[in-house]
């Protein structure tokens, strides 16, 4: 089990690592830069060109951090820390993992995409504002969770 435990860990830590790492970068990088070179009108499609070569990366991340968290769980039969308020940073995780699998696998195709190019037509500035606030929130929660998560699974919390 041991092995497996440890296996499960390390692919967990680096879906992540690839995964948010990848946030990052769309939201403290990339997104100022379209913001600062790229006139109004054209931002959101600039930006979309970009992260669309990030987004079917990120579903492989998501998936594989999913996989591996629920898999780890399982093989610890940790399932009853689900119901101990001590444990709250494993329910984050799950939250920020279920907002993103939403996100990348059934808001954008169904829904989001069309209604933010609606909006940016309308209001490319305010749309593109909107983009970038929301990568922030979900950037910050998914830091706060990271540090809660290595923190909690070490004792610490």
């Amino acid at each position: 089990m041991f092995e497996q435990l440890t296996l499960a860990r390390a692919l967990h830590v680096l879906a992540l690592v690839h995964w948010l790492g990848g946030v990052s970068m769309v939201t403290l990088v990339i997104l100022p830069a379209i913001k600062r070179f790229a006139r109004p009108e054209d931002r959101l499609q600039l930006f979309e060109d970009v992260e669309g070569r990030f987004s079917g990366q990120a579903k492989i991340s998501v998936t594989l951090a999913g996989l591996s968290g629920f898999y780890m769980t399982w093989l610890l039969e940790a399932w009853e820390r689900f119901l101990d308020p001590a444990f709250w940073w494993m329910h984050a995780m799950v939250l920020v993992w279920a907002v993103f699998t939403f996100v990348l696998f059934i808001g954008e195709p169904l829904f989001l995409h069309a209604w933010f190019h609606r909006k940016a037509e309308a209001a490319p500035e305010a749309t593109f504002c909107l983009v970038h606030r929301a990568h922030v929130v979900l950037l910050t929660l998914s830091a706060i969770t990271i540090g809660a998560a290595v923190l909690g699974a070490h004792g610490f919390l």
